[in-house]
């Protein structure tokens, strides 16, 4: 049986940087695998991230998830209180979810290096986002939607849980 620390390390296995990323999607490509990339802050985790991140991993075989660094998340103008949770933490708790197969940090505002790098299948965004906005300035944008669909991929929005936002459960706790 594994100790308690042996299985948070093994958990931890699935937080890695791009390079590392980069050899296991090599790995994964070598059988017919559909790779689903999406991003965000996850900063307190919800029932709307559960639903949406489910649902992302069910568009393929494997679910990537870009997490916004600390520095990225304060590059957002989230609010001087965000994030939360350190990135370490968010980072650990998306890796707990079984459907979640890597966690990858990234310091810029976006994460079209990332996307770049890795060449998912599938880029997935909320719908909030418009999967067929071509004006990079628009807020709907997708970042990287451009570049997947260059590469033979695909670009796919989720809806989203209504009520559910860290923003309003930020703004709720407060109250």
């Amino acid at each position: 049986m594994l100790e308690m620390k042996d299985r948070y390390a093994a958990l931890m296995h699935k937080v890695v940087g791009v390079e590392e990323a980069k050899k296991r999607l090599e790995i994964w490509r070598l059988t017919p695998r559909q790779i689903v990339f999406t991003n965000g802050c996850f900063d307190i985790l919800h029932k709307g991230h559960i639903s949406y991140l489910a649902k992302a991993a069910s568009l393929g075989n494997r679910l990537v998830i870009g997490l916004n660094s600390d520095a990225s998340v304060k590059a957002q103008g989230k609010g001087e209180d965000r994030p939360i949770n350190t990135e370490m933490d968010r980072a650990a708790v998306l890796a707990a979810l079984g459907f979640v197969d890597l966690v990858i940090l990234f310091d810029e505002k976006t994460p079209i290096n990332l996307i770049n790098e890795l060449n998912p299948h599938i880029l997935a965004k909320g719908a909030d986002y418009d999967a067929e906005e071509t004006d990079e300035t628009a807020k709907t944008y997708i970042v990287g939607s451009k570049e997947v669909r260059a590469n033979g991929g695909s670009v796919e929005t989720i809806e989203l849980e209504e009520g559910y936002s860290t923003t309003a459960l930020i703004e709720k706790l407060k109250a």
